[in-house]
């Protein structure tokens, strides 16, 4: 019997992750919640993109949402700059009975010893009150940082540093808020934009750090951070606007997992808006943009992973993988005992959404003996 989802938000990824519901067999759904006024009435296939009616269409209100009697929310409203105010939307669902799967807030994703304990327990709380459990995830922070590289440690006898790294052209990402507001591309270097404001990163990356630490059994002491930016030499265009002379054009950071004064765990993030910008920084495994693990131990590895979309770019493809890999959670979390749950707690999601038809193989090309 499918999984009764309703689903929250339609920006980047709740757009794809709306799609993916509505076009797997293993949910119904139920209802879709949307904060921008002149997106209410309008049908959850329109919504997703999609040349098909569902039936189902947007309402403007978290009651109204919940009144259909959803097992799961998938919640993919944004966090980043309401963080109180979605974790306070999950606390509702949660206390409701019913299970959330989403993108945000992120700091849900591993909360403990990030988030102080006056903001987890009231989560908590709720998920006891309605026997619910909740699972935030992405791709960084999200299974770049945490399923991908302990698939890899655990393969290991020694590890000495776990080094995850995003390296991308950001120019294609169609985001002026998260672009501008959070991350300060186009504004003077001067201004030091949210996200790099003393703290920030810690927070934001703070719940990866924090949750390959428990992975690998290892206590993170404290975690460091550095940044540099680079202005335009020129003025140019971008997908989410425009980036004056002058105006940051690159963003390279890093945060630093401490154990003592040694770096057990790094998270970089190597940001351009053209790729002819720095180029003594590290560079993508493909045009555009790819995500790359380093293990140093016995053995070591260095593994690039490199999204492609048939329907977008680099960028595109690693918002799908985000999107799916929420949608595809859904079975696992609803399964999953009350509380928080994370990577570390749930099985591996292997199922798909959907299966494609695939070419039969060329067994010309590959004779069997």
């Amino acid at each position: 019997m499918p999984i009764r989802v309703a689903h929250i938000g339609t920006g980047n990824v709740g757009r794809l992750a709306l799609t993916g519901l509505i076009e797997s067999p293993h949910y119904e759904l139920t209802g879709v919640c949307v904060s921008t006024p002149d997106k209410i009435g309008r049908d959850a296939g329109e919504l997703a993109g999609l040349d098909i009616t569902t039936g189902v269409t947007a309402v403007g209100d978290l009651d109204a949402l919940l009144a259909t009697e959803p097992d799961c929310v998938v919640y993919c409203a944004m966090g980043d700059t309401r963080l109180i105010e979605a974790i306070e939307d999950c606390r509702r669902i949660l206390a409701a009975g019913v299970d959330v799967v989403g993108s945000a807030p992120g700091l849900l994703m591993y909360p403990w010893q990030v988030l102080p304990q006056k903001y987890i327990e009231p989560v908590e709380e709720a998920a006891r009150e309605g026997n619910s459990s909740i699972f935030i995830t992405g791709v960084d922070p999200g299974f770049a940082n945490d399923l991908l590289p302990l698939a890899l440690t655990g393969t290991c006898q020694t590890v000495e540093q776990v080094r995850c790294t995003e390296i991308a052209d950001y120019a294609t990402y169609d985001g002026a808020t998260v672009m501008f507001d959070v991350m300060g591309f186009g504004n003077p270097p001067e201004e030091v934009p949210m996200l790099l404001q003393p703290g920030v990163l810690s927070i934001a990356w703070g719940p990866a750090i924090r949750q390959l630490a428990a992975g690998l059994g290892i206590t993170v002491d404290s975690i460091t951070e550095h940044y540099e930016r680079v202005p335009a030499t020129e003025a140019f265009d971008i997908a989410a606007g425009r980036v004056p002379q002058g105006g940051v054009a690159a963003l390279r950071f890093e945060l630093h997992g401490m154990v003592g004064d040694h770096a057990a765990i790094v998270i970089e993030h190597v940001t351009r808006l053209r790729e002819d910008l720095c180029p003594d920084w590290p560079h993508p495994a493909q045009a555009g943009g790819s995500y790359r693990i380093e293990i140093t131990g016995e053995p070591s590895y260095v593994v690039d992973i490199c999204p492609t979309s048939k329907k977008g770019d680099h960028n595109h493809a690693a918002i799908v993988a985000a999107a799916g890999r929420i949608v595809n959670a859904v079975p696992a979390v609803v399964a999953a005992t009350p509380g928080i749950r994370n990577t570390l707690d749930l099985p591996l999601t292997t199922r798909p959404g959907n299966i494609a038809a695939a070419r039969k193989p060329d067994r010309a090309a590959c004779p069997i003996n």
